[in-house]
C-alpha cells in the first residue's frame, strides 16, 4: 500500500496548521474528500474494469464506512487532530447523502475534514497512519 502512495504524497506544505485551523471546516472536508478518496482509489487500484474499481471504492469512502474509520482510529487522535474531526463533525450542513444515516454523514464529514487539515499542512505520514489503522484492507 505504501508503495502505491508514495507518489501522491510528493506534494509539499501548503499552509500552517494555525492557517488551516483557521479554515471553514467545511472547506477542508472538501480537500479531504478529495484526499481520503485518493487514498483509497490508489491503495484497491489494480488492472480491473472502472465499474468494478468503484463498487470496490465505494465500500470504504460510504459514510457509513467513514463512521466505522473514524471508530478505528479515535483511540490514536492527538487533542488538535479529535479537535480538526470534531468541528467537522458538527458543522451544520445542507446537505446529507441519500441512503446515509445523519450521524454517519456528521461523522465522515468529520473525517474528510481530519484529512484535509493533515493534508494541507504536509502530515502525509500521519495520514497514512491512520489509513492504515483505521482500514481492514487485504488487497
Amino acid at each position: 500500500m505504501e508503495e502505491n502512495l508514495g507518489v501522491f504524497l510528493k506534494v509539499g506544505q501548503v499552509m500552517s496548521e494555525l492557517e488551516a485551523r483557521n479554515l471553514n471546516p467545511l472547506s477542508l472536508a472538501y480537500i479531504g474528500d478529495a484526499v481520503y478518496e485518493l487514498f483509497i482509489r490508489t491503495m484497491i487500484f489494480r488492472n480491473l474494469p472502472p465499474n468494478k474499481l468503484n463498487k470496490e471504492a465505494k465500500k470504504y469512502v460510504a459514510a457509513y464506512a467513514q463512521a466505522e474509520f473514524a471508530e478505528k482510529i479515535m483511540d490514536i487522535l492527538d487533542e488538535d487532530e479529535l479537535y480538526i474531526l470534531k468541528r467537522g463533525r458538527n458543522k451544520k450542513q445542507n446537505t446529507v447523502a441519500k441512503n446515509q444515516s445523519i450521524g454517519d454523514y456528521k461523522i465522515a464529514t468529520g473525517v474528510e475534514t481530519l484529512f484535509g487539515y493533515l493534508y494541507i499542512t504536509g502530515k502525509h505520514e500521519r495520514m497514512l497512519e491512520l489509513i492504515e489503522r483505521g482500514l481492514d484492507y487485504e488487497g
